[in-house]
């Protein structure tokens, strides 16, 4: 199978991507995955803009992935990609912390090269196997949503555990943050809101069952037990500041840009915690999977799902701010 061509959708400079012919990438240690299903995520948005130094073109992007083995003994085995490889040995490794892990690479970051493509190379560890009744569209969700179940994690083990008496604020309504928001209900959380300024993502979001508002036009609720940002600007910041009660956590997710907006001084005389969250551990990983496996998130069904061939116009409409849904999926 190596040896030959595959499509290919990669980034070659500043908002530019091109399809062409890539070589299939030879398996080696690694297992081959044929790419059924792939997400665009924020940070290839950010790469595509030329904000990344971590990207640099020529680069095939894309990490939400989700497919089957295409080569070996499990050939045909229908899986979802953990994307984030660590090195196994360093102490953050062995304490099941891979994301800390100091060499951890991901796919779409050089020497791993993303699932813009029709095939892709991981280790066998990375690979969570997917129920017949689950199909890859939906399991290429298990990446973003496993963010907001790590941040989560993250905040209860600050503010103990997190159910039916927590009040939450999820700041976003792309795929991490009305993800965190369906992992937060599927925890017992009554009193849950979520903040999108697009009336389009709003509507979405409605759809879902959960209570959405404009942060722009409409204050929001305040003295919050949690707040997670899926957005990470300024202003998202400085209204979770505003948010949360004392002695609440605020979890960062998004990586929109900048450092500015937190109020330090009601931070610090509040004791409110302002936790940085980063991707996910292993366990996070197999846990959010096998949660949406079993239905604690909902059908998923909000995605919108393009041909790789259109990629080039799905980023356009993303950047342009033309997209209802939190997720576009593109399908090699």
């Amino acid at each position: 199978m190596t040896g030959r061509g595959m499509t290919a959708l990669v980034y070659t400079g500043p908002k530019t991507l091109v399809l062409r012919q890539e070589p299939v990438p030879a398996p080696g240690p690694d297992v081959l995955v044929r790419v059924a299903h792939v997400g665009i995520c924020g940070s290839d948005m950010h790469a595509w803009a030329g904000h990344d130094a971590r990207r640099p073109a020529p680069l095939i992007l894309g990490h939400e992935v989700a497919g089957t083995i295409a080569a070996g003994a499990e050939a045909g085995r229908r899986v979802t990609v953990n994307p984030l490889v660590g090195c196994g040995v360093c102490p953050a490794c062995r304490a099941g912390r891979a994301n800390l892990c100091a060499k951890r690479q991901i796919l779409s970051m050089p020497p791993r090269p993303g699932g813009f493509a029709e095939y892709l190379t991981i280790p066998a560890a990375n690979l969570v196997t997917l129920p017949d009744s689950v199909p890859t569209a939906v399991a290429s969700l298990a990446e973003p949503l496993a963010c907001g179940w790590h941040g989560i994690a993250l905040a209860a083990r600050v503010l103990g555990p997190i159910g039916t008496g927590s009040r939450c604020l999820v700041q976003g309504g792309g795929a991490i943050g009305l993800g965190a928001a369906l992992v937060l209900r599927s925890l017992g959380v009554k009193d849950l809101w979520l903040a999108e300024p697009l009336a389009a993502r709003r509507a979405v979001v409605a759809g879902e069952g959960i209570a959405v508002f404009d942060p722009v036009a409409e204050p929001g609720p305040d003295g919050v037990d949690l707040v997670i940002d899926g957005v990470g600007i300024p202003a998202t910041r400085k209204a979770a500041s505003a948010a949360v009660r004392p002695g609440g956590a605020i979890v960062h997710i998004g990586l929109g840009g900048g450092a500015d907006g937190y109020d330090i001084r009601r931070i610090t005389l509040q004791e409110i915690a302002v936790l940085g969250s980063y991707t996910y551990t292993p366990a996070d990983f197999r846990a959010t999977a096998a949660a949406m496996f079993d239905g604690r998130l909902g059908p998923l069904t909000w995605p919108e799902i393009r041909p790789l061939s259109q990629g080039v116009e799905a980023f356009d409409a993303i950047a342009a701010g033309q997209s209802a849904a939190p997720k576009i999926i593109l399908e090699p």
